[in-house]
């Protein structure tokens, strides 16, 4: 317990942090074009610092990159809510960013690494995903209640205290067989290696989670729904996840045919969407089960997690980040529908190339 309490609550503060910022946006940038980079630059340190918090995992440990990135997410909340200046608020949303892509892989990798890391990633990426609802209506809540537009980040950072304590408890040693200590040279070409055999899983990884990403970007300009109404649509996504990975982790499925599957699946629900939005809870279902489908295959073909952590992190963050420009810029050009659907064929994709994918078990 005492190695998962800081993983486990960490994952939830950091996500919750990273998501305070928004019901404030408008209070941080007087402009469109400040809010996008104030938001995304949060998503540009993470997708930056996911693969050599990765690689560093492997050769110094796991436990050092938890507790940094515990540390710098507490560090970056309380200098987002101590600014008043825009340029200082994207560069310390930036450091949170590197917070965060210093602690996922890191904590994925150690959970990964455990005998249990089924139903340990299940919780792990339940409360992924139920933190960034808490900092998404925790934090719309917390302004409306006090009237200090930066209460929620306050009240998470002070919260994120306690986990980033007790990561210093934490003790070494994850339950595998001890590995050998593996030079430069060896990291490099196990990490060409996973990149060249699992590349239709890193694939899967950013159109399945990017669609999420692209989904969110489209359905307030299509939709008519008032911004109230579209939070909780969206916020009932992330829950939906939440519940699938827990739900699934217990199952011990087929890794490849579930991945098949399930992205038929996301097509259909892509396409349900465009009629109704409460099939947001089935987008959301589906990429729990692709998740935890690939992070159980992950954690049974390699020793060392680290490599495959940092891809699987940097994989994830890269189709949040350039899947949903994509959709948009297609919506811009053409119509919803056609963005809808060609979003839908990237899923179909996933379903036919993840069998060429030289993903096979030991």
């Amino acid at each position: 317990m005492r190695n998962r309490f800081p993983l486990f609550f960490g994952v939830f503060i950091v996500m919750a942090l990273s998501n305070a910022i928004v019901p404030d946006l408008a209070s941080f940038g007087d402009s469109t074009i400040t809010q996008g980079a104030i938001y995304s630059a949060y998503f540009l340190g993470a997708f930056l610092f996911v693969l050599p918090a990765g690689l560093l995992s492997d050769r110094a440990g796991e436990l050092p990159l938890v507790r940094a990135g515990l540390v710098l997410t507490v560090i970056s909340g309380v200098l987002l809510f101590s600014s008043t200046s825009t340029l200082l608020i994207v560069i310390f949303r930036f450091i949170e960013g590197i917070g965060a892509g210093l602690f996922v892989p890191a904590a994925l990798s150690l959970i990964n690494a455990r005998p249990d890391h089924e139903t340990s990633s299940g919780y792990f990426m339940a409360l992924l995903n139920i933190g960034l609802v808490a900092g998404l209506i925790g934090s719309g809540w917390l302004t409306e209640v006090t009237g200090v537009g930066s209460s929620g980040i306050a009240t998470f950072t002070l919260i994120g205290v306690i986990p980033a304590l007790a990561s210093m408890f934490m003790q070494s040693g994850t339950g595998r067989v001890l590995l050998h200590d593996e030079s430069i040279r060896e990291t490099g070409e196990r990490l060409l290696r996973v990149s060249r055999e699992y590349f239709w899983l890193w694939v899967s990884t950013i159109v399945i989670l990017g669609i999420t990403g692209a989904l969110t970007v489209l359905y307030p300009e299509f939709s008519d729904l008032s911004p109230g109404i579209l939070g909780v649509t969206i916020a009932a996504m992330s829950i939906s996840t939440a519940i699938a990975v827990i739900v699934v982790a217990h199952a011990h499925l087929s890794p490849i045919p579930t991945i098949k599957g399930a992205s038929l699946a996301m097509a259909a629900a892509v396409l349900s969407v465009f009629v109704s939005p409460v099939f947001f809870i089935l987008v959301g279902a589906i990429a729990g089960v692709v998740m935890i489908a690939q992070l159980a295959f992950l954690a049974e073909s390699e020793d060392r997690q680290g490599v495959v952590m940092g891809l699987f992190n940097a994989a994830s963050y890269g189709g949040m980040t350039f899947l949903p420009f994509i959709a948009g810029f297609i919506a811009e050009i053409t119509t919803f529908f056609i963005a809808f659907f060609i979003i839908a064929l990237f899923a179909v994709g996933v379903a036919f190339t993840i069998g060429r994918c030289r993903c096979h078990l030991p």
